[in-house]
């Protein structure tokens, strides 16, 4: 009898586990099915490449082109990478190998806080704060310095307002920091032991056991890190738009407004009055949703190929 109820219960606990985590892969499957269905009309009229290679987008004449948007996204995601990685990096290091006891715990604790920080108090602080330095002093003495390098410099140019690529850039840096440096913290502390004790015990230096070891070993474990951090700036909405200017061009220097398709979603949802207008949003979404899970997938394999390691 404890049997065949043990038995009943084992089958009921499976089958609820097993519900639970497919309902992942059909709310996903239900997501993409539904922006698909909703976005067919702007795909049936645009196509894909016309799309995605087109400037314009005119509600009035119902013309829309994708190019202003996902050029904005990448390019905010890009240098937010490009800020973020290099200091996350060096704080898992810290953390990991440097770092006393007493202290680690803190700057742990200090990052997870900083996660837990929702992204509109990010936005406010990068207009009313982060923006105003910006334009009175950062960005005047790139341009003074920087943006007189031939090459280089045209990425410096224009009035620098504070409300830009590269303001809402290091919103975003300053919100992906604390991922890529727990996942990397995480990555770095999978260094067996005995590899690093090996090191030293042939007179290498901390700066050595880490270059030569500690970042070999752990690099596909950085490198997923990276890509979630990266599929996190792709998404993020509400920091962007507060600083960003949510003008709708394709940017020539890092001072100029622009657009993300997280802001142009947020910002033209309501105002969407006419089908096509509405399916080409959904549109937009689709792309952005294909993107995001492309990136994560890849950061996904990297992570595991990092564990089986």
């Amino acid at each position: 009898m404890k049997k065949q109820k043990g038995k009943i219960t084992d089958i009921i606990f499976l089958a609820i586990t097993a519900i639970t985590a497919f309902s992942i892969i059909a709310l996903s499957l239900g997501i993409f099915l539904v922006l698909f269905k909703e976005s067919l009309p702007a795909v049936e009229k645009f196509g894909f490449v016309s799309f995605i290679l087109s400037k314009e987008w005119d509600p009035v004449r119902e013309i829309f082109g994708a190019a202003p948007a996902l050029i904005g996204t990448l390019i905010t995601s890009f240098f937010a990478l490009l800020f973020a990685v290099p200091i996350a990096v060096g704080i898992a290091i810290f953390i990991t190998e440097i770092a006393p006891s007493f202290l680690k715990g803190v700057i742990g604790t200090a990052i997870e806080l900083l996660a837990a920080i929702p992204s509109i108090i990010y936005g406010m602080w990068g207009l009313f704060t982060l923006a105003p330095i910006m334009s009175e002093n950062i960005e005047p003495l790139l341009q003074s310095t920087f943006g007189k390098l031939p090459l280089l410099g045209k990425l410096f140019e224009g009035t620098p307002l504070g409300v830009d690529l590269f303001t809402a850039s290091i919103i975003l840096s300053i919100m992906i920091i604390p991922f890529t440096a727990s996942i990397a913290r995480d990555s770095f502390n999978l260094t067996p032991s005995v590899l690093k004790e090996s090191a030293y015990a042939i007179g290498a230096t901390k700066w050595e056991v880490v270059k030569d070891v500690v970042l070999p070993y752990s690099k596909l474990g950085v490198l997923g890190g990276v890509g979630l951090s990266l599929g996190r700036a792709l998404g993020e909405t509400m920091a962007v738009a507060f600083v960003l200017g949510n003008l709708n061009q394709i940017p020539h220097s890092l001072f100029d407004a622009a657009a993300t398709v997280t802001v142009k979603l947020a910002n033209e949802f309501t105002e969407a009055d006419k089908d096509i207008y509405l399916s080409s949003l959904y549109y937009l979404a689709l792309l952005l949703l294909i993107l995001s899970f492309t990136i994560l997938a890849m950061a996904k394999l990297f992570l595991l190929k990092a564990e089986r390691k």
